[in-house]
């Protein structure tokens, strides 16, 4: 298979295992989401992928060739774009792509080529001779971005690339992210915002406690047909609550209330069961409702139900 293929992928801490017999696979031409609350194992996965981390036991191949990170030929079709600015604040844009770009084997005509493709790409032509120092944190961030691509890598690795920028700058990028789809490359994408995976993945993996709980395409993750319906009171007693809990899900929401959620579909006969049952014991004991509200199901909602409401630090 063209592109990247991860086998069996582990990493432990001691007692602490941040991956778990990880599989993944992303093809050229394609982006692929991995999403997971902190510390699901996301940038430890990313780390090894790249070749900045190794694994304790699995694979990764790319083209079905193993990654070696002692090759150069290797780690020059690979980009990587950190969740922490990876420039240098004393250097201009062009020094900066001009010093990555030589670092990955580029000079002459070539390279200059790159740069101003990457200047384009990142809408950074007027501010190519500005030291990275004077840079807002958005042009800083489109930068990062930047010189992961100054080499024209076929595989990109973007650990949160668009965490506290602008509006613009997230769409420059998000619009960058594409166009490398576009040429054929593959991207590895993780982010904590939802409506950017939605909005430009093509497959998504949700992964927590070091493992893939669920992949592939939005269509094949989401139901379109299916929707949460959220039911609010502002109290429930025990006997009621361990009915509801069977055919339900009970949690406090963050106004204090009583939430029941319950998923349904027009086209299901026992989801349809389930609703109603669940209005038919509020009734019986009595319950007012303070709100309902249904809402189709989205990424945000699979990722929750998946993943827990729990917060995490």
């Amino acid at each position: 298979m063209n592109g990247l293929t991860v086998s069996h992928l582990r990493k432990c801490y001691g007692d602490l295992t941040a991956v778990e017999d990880l599989d993944l696979q992303v093809r050229r031409g394609e982006i692929f989401g991995l999403i997971g609350p902190n510390g699901a194992g996301k940038s430890t996965s990313m780390m090894m992928i790249i070749g900045l981390l190794k694994p304790d036991s699995g694979t990764i191949s790319f083209d079905d060739q193993p990654f070696d990170i002692r090759s150069s030929e290797m780690r020059s079709r690979f980009g990587l774009v950190p969740q922490n600015l990876a420039i240098y604040p004393e250097l201009t844009a062009i020094q900066n792509l001009r010093f990555f770009g030589r670092l990955n084997g580029l000079s002459g005509q070539k390279l200059n080529e790159r740069i101003d493709f990457v200047l384009h790409i990142t809408g950074l032509q007027d501010k190519a001779n500005h030291k990275v120092d004077t840079f807002s944190g958005g042009m800083a961030r489109r930068l990062n971005f930047g010189v992961a691509l100054v080499h024209e890598p076929e595989f990109v690795v973007l650990d949160e690339p668009t965490v506290g920028i602008d509006p613009q700058s997230r769409t420059n990028l998000l619009d960058g992210i594409r166009e490398l789809k576009k040429r054929g490359a593959g991207v590895l994408y993780a982010s904590h915002y939802m409506e950017e995976v939605e909005a430009i993945c093509d497959r998504v993996a949700i992964m927590d406690h070091g493992r893939l709980l669920k992949e592939g395409t939005l269509d094949e993750l989401l139901d379109r047909n299916q929707a949460e319906l959220a039911i609010d009171v502002e109290s429930l007693p025990d006997d009621v609550a361990t009915k509801l809990r069977e055919i339900a899900e009970i949690e406090t929401n963050p106004a204090g209330k009583i939430r029941i959620q319950v998923s349904h579909s027009l086209h299901h006969r026992d989801d349809s069961n389930h609703l109603r049952s669940v209005f038919e014991i509020l009734d019986q004991a009595g319950i007012p409702l303070e709100n309902v509200t249904s809402q189709q199901t989205s990424l945000e909602t699979l990722f929750l139900k998946l993943t827990g409401r729990k917060l995490r630090d």
